[in-house]
């Protein structure tokens, strides 16, 4: 397939969140059923999100989180099928790690089911440490229109600067 006319976009302002959504309930098995709002609140603390585009469909999708200088995780890779093994995800993934917020970074980690080799050859290696992984309970108490997210007083970091 020619993929010379797809296009990269690295802002996660121009996506359309029933796109992400739809791509990911038809090509991203951990991503079934995420809600557009809770995508919102996602991108709003991802940097760089970057997004493929066949014209004005979104075909491909990538975002990172990172403290910019010792750790960075990438997250949600995903290639609707149709344009698979056209290079489209290993230049999502490149993107990414070119990004000015993930390029020094010490380490990026990501974590894969089945994709193991794809990430390989871009450069990434297994690692032997153990991954541990905690179920936060507040998650379950999803986020809704009637119930925005709030940022509890503690992380209130402008108000606490205001009482001073």
């Amino acid at each position: 397939m020619d993929c010379r006319h797809i296009q990269f976009r690295d802002r996660s302002d121009c996506l359309d969140l029933s796109q992400l959504q739809a791509l990911f309930n038809r090509c991203a098995f951990w991503a079934q059923d995420r809600r557009p709002e809770e995508l919102a609140i996602a991108l709003q603390h991802s940097n760089p999100v970057v997004s493929a585009w066949d014209g004005d469909r979104l075909i491909g999708f990538a975002r990172a989180t990172s403290d910019g200088i010792y750790r960075a995780t990438i997250w949600d890779v995903v290639i609707d099928a149709q344009y698979r093994g056209a290079g489209l995800g290993r230049k999502l993934v490149e993107t990414i790690l070119a990004h000015p917020h993930v390029q020094r970074v010490e380490r990026v980690y990501l974590m894969t089911t089945h994709q193991q080799q794809f990430y390989e050859r871009i450069g990434f290696e297994a690692n032997a440490s153990t991954t541990m992984v905690f179920y936060n309970a507040a998650a379950e108490l999803l986020v809704t229109p009637e119930r925005p997210a709030t940022v509890p007083a503690a992380f209130d970091t402008v108000g606490a600067s205001a009482a001073r």
